[in-house]
C-alpha cells in the first residue's frame, strides 16, 4: 500500500538541518557535508528509515547517507531519527532524495563510500523488460562500481527469491565476489542485523529473509553480455 503523503512532509524537509536538497551539486564533497571525516556508508531506497536510525545511532563512528526517491517517505524517516537519536546530535547521518537510476549523477570515487546498502527493495519481477529498474541489476551494480571505493562491499537483504536469485548472477557478472550468504538470516546467527519494518512484517508472517555481502572485485571478468534479465 503507498504511504498518503503528510501534510507535514515539506516542513519536515525544509527544516531538517541533515537533509541535502541538491545532492547532484555535491557529488565528490559528500564527506565535507559531515562534522568528522569518517569512513562512509551508503543505503539506498532507506524507506521510512527504521533500520537505518538504529544502524547510524549504533556506528557513530561512521557516516551514513540515505537516500530514497519518495520524498514522504524520507520525511517520515527524518521524524525516525529525531525519536532514535533524541538528545544526541544527528552528526553521522544524512538524507538526501536521489533516483537510484541515476545515481551515477550524485556520487564519485572521491566520495570514499566503502558499503552499499540494499534491503528489501522492488523485486519488479512481473515482467522481464522490467528486470533493469532492479538495484542490483548487471546495469545498476556496473553504476556502483564507479563510485564504490577499491574493495567495497554491498550488502543486500530480500525476503523475494527470484530477485535473490538473480542477483548473485548479477554480482558475478558485474565483478564482485559473495563473502558471506545465507537463506535464513534469523537462523543464521549474523549479527548485527537492523530490522527494518519491511523486514518485521515478513518474518512475522513466517517469511525467511535472503542476506549476502558481497566484495567488489578490480576487474570484471570476461565480456559483459549484450542483454541481461
Amino acid at each position: 500500500m503507498r504511504m498518503r503523503r503528510k501534510p507535514w512532509t515539506e516542513p519536515m524537509i525544509d527544516n531538517c538541518p541533515f537533509f541535502v536538497g541538491s545532492p547532484s551539486t555535491v557529488k565528490g564533497h559528500w564527506q565535507e557535508h559531515f562534522p568528522k571525516k569518517q569512513p562512509m556508508w551508503l543505503e539506498i531506497g532507506c524507506g521510512k528509515g527504521v533500520s537505518t536510525v538504529q544502524m547510524a545511532h549504533d556506528n557513530r563512528n561512521i557516516n551514513i547517507i540515505a537516500v530514497d526517491e519518495v520524498r514522504h517517505v524520507l520525511a517520515v524517516s527524518i521524524k525516525n531519527t529525531y525519536a532514535e537519536y533524541g538528545d544526541d546530535a544527528v552528526d553521522n547521518l544524512i538524507y538526501s532524495n536521489v533516483d537510484a537510476m541515476k545515481i551515477f549523477d550524485t556520487f564519485d570515487r572521491a566520495d570514499g563510500i566503502e558499503r552499499i546498502i540494499i534491503n528489501f527493495c522492488n523485486p519488479w519481477n512481473d515482467k522481464a523488460k522490467q528486470h533493469k529498474r532492479r538495484l542490483t541489476h548487471t546495469r545498476q551494480l556496473l553504476q556502483y562500481r564507479d563510485f564504490l571505493a577499491p574493495d567495497g562491499r554491498i550488502y543486500m537483504k530480500t525476503d523475494d527469491d527470484m530477485l535473490f536469485m538473480a542477483t548473485k548472477r548479477y554480482l558475478n557478472t558485474a565483478g564482485f565476489e559473495i563473502e558471506y550468504i545465507t537463506d535464513d538470516l534469523h537462523a543464521s546467527g549474523y549479527s548485527p542485523n537492523y530490522v527494518s519494518e519491511h523486514e518485521k512484517l515478513y518474518t512475522e508472517q513466517g517469511c525467511k529473509i535472503n542476506f549476502l555481502i558481497a566484495r567488489m572485485l578490480p576487474d570484471i571478468p570476461g565480456e559483459l553480455p549484450q542483454t541481461e534479465d
